[in-house]
């Protein structure tokens, strides 16, 4: 439908939708302003962000080498203040960390031809590749693509995976199972539970892997990569790289309440507790 200066946002969505490149696409093409579409004029910009944004806050960092008692206290500690943490020594090597990184970045930055070969707003493969999963329904699109996967319980088959982060993704996906099992152990145990009680209610069965790209934007201060939002599931483990980027609203010691930046810790891993397990405990 056209608004009033004649500017029609649905043709503006499927325009930008049956390119099959996402926003990387119009990168590429050399845009130098935003499309109308991903403008959040109602949203936080740079310049809010920062107004709200409080130095003095951080997550907590917990070190699962610690003794199995004091971590544990740690993160029931942490996903009751915070709902969010980072871990250091979760037993992933830091090449693995470094290596899905690389072959996400790698997929998505393959020639525009390649990658819209896997463009598609479906799931029923178990692989999607998109730009913004609610891009007609939101009020404004995100400076974003996003490669899915499903892993569990039903894996997508491995030849649907994009050969530039195939390996690298199924090999994630075992390291990552291993931490979450891990970390889900010790919150049971926080609650008074056997450290097996989400596994047995079958928590690390359904794994969505969700690798989100952010290219450079031309006008940061007008979209963002992602709005806010909680995570509708179990529990999240991100891994993310050097930028940054992801930030987490919390209340200070005043009241009020400030966004606080996830520094990147080399190594570690963010853990995001999910709306169910919030709601379970």
């Amino acid at each position: 439908m056209a608004t009033a200066d004649g500017y029609d946002r649905l043709a503006a969505l499927k325009e930008f939708d049956e390119s099959k490149t996402g926003v990387r696409g119009l990168v590429e093409s050399g845009v130098t302003t935003i499309p109308p579409i991903f403008r959040h004029p109602h949203l936080r910009t740079s310049a809010v962000a920062v107004a709200a944004t409080s130095p003095d806050l951080s997550i907590p960092t917990i070190d699962l080498s610690l003794p199995r008692p004091l971590a544990v206290d740690l993160i029931r500690a942490a996903s009751r203040d915070w709902g969010f943490f980072q871990i250091t020594n979760h037993g992933i090597p830091l090449p693995v960390l470094d290596r899905t990184i690389a072959a996400v970045r790698s997929f998505n930055e393959l020639p525009p031809t390649e990658r819209s070969k896997y463009y598609s707003r479906s799931t029923a493969g178990g692989v999607s590749y998109s730009s913004n999963v609610d891009l007609y329904r939101s009020s404004a699109a995100s400076w974003r693509d996003t490669i899915q996967v499903m892993m569990g319980p039903f894996r997508a088959e491995p030849d649907r995976i994009p050969a530039a982060c195939r390996a690298e993704l199924l090999a994630w996906d075992e390291h990552v199972t291993r931490v979450g099992r891990a970390v889900l152990g010790m919150m049971a145990e926080g609650l008074g539970l056997g450290p097996g009680r989400f596994e047995e209610m079958t928590c690390l069965e359904g794994r969505t892997m969700a690798c989100h790209y952010y290219p450079p934007c031309p006008e940061p201060d007008l979209t963002v990569g992602l709005a806010d939002h909680t995570d509708p599931g179990v529990l999240t483990v991100l891994l993310q790289d050097h930028i940054g980027g992801l930030q987490v609203k919390r209340k200070g010691e005043d009241g009020e309440c400030y966004w606080v930046d996830v520094k990147p810790l080399p190594g570690a891993l963010v853990i995001n507790v999910g709306d169910l397990l919030q709601v379970w405990s």
